[in-house]
């Protein structure tokens, strides 16, 4: 059950970013699963770099959300996406 949760907010996480950095159209579920799972956990990474904590579930989803746009920014510096 775990993992259908996982694949679940990893795909809204990964939509949302895509949305965020304009890459919506270019990306599909699955790119969007692995992004939104891949960059949250970049996310979470940098924030406790950072010394940030998700306090509340808003803030965690913003630390996720900001983590995957991370990720597809990398993604495009790198030409996986234009």
């Amino acid at each position: 059950m775990n993992w259908i949760v996982t694949l679940i907010v990893g795909a809204i996480v990964g939509w949302l970013a895509s949305i965020l950095m304009k890459t919506n159209a270019q990306m599909g579920v699955i790119a969007n699963i692995l992004v939104g799972i891949i960059g949250s956990s970049i996310g979470f990474w940098l924030a406790g770099v950072l010394g940030l904590s998700a306090g509340s579930p808003i803030v965690g989803w913003v630390i996720a959300v900001l983590g995957a746009a991370v990720l597809i920014f990398i993604l495009k510096a790198v030409g996986v996406f234009k």
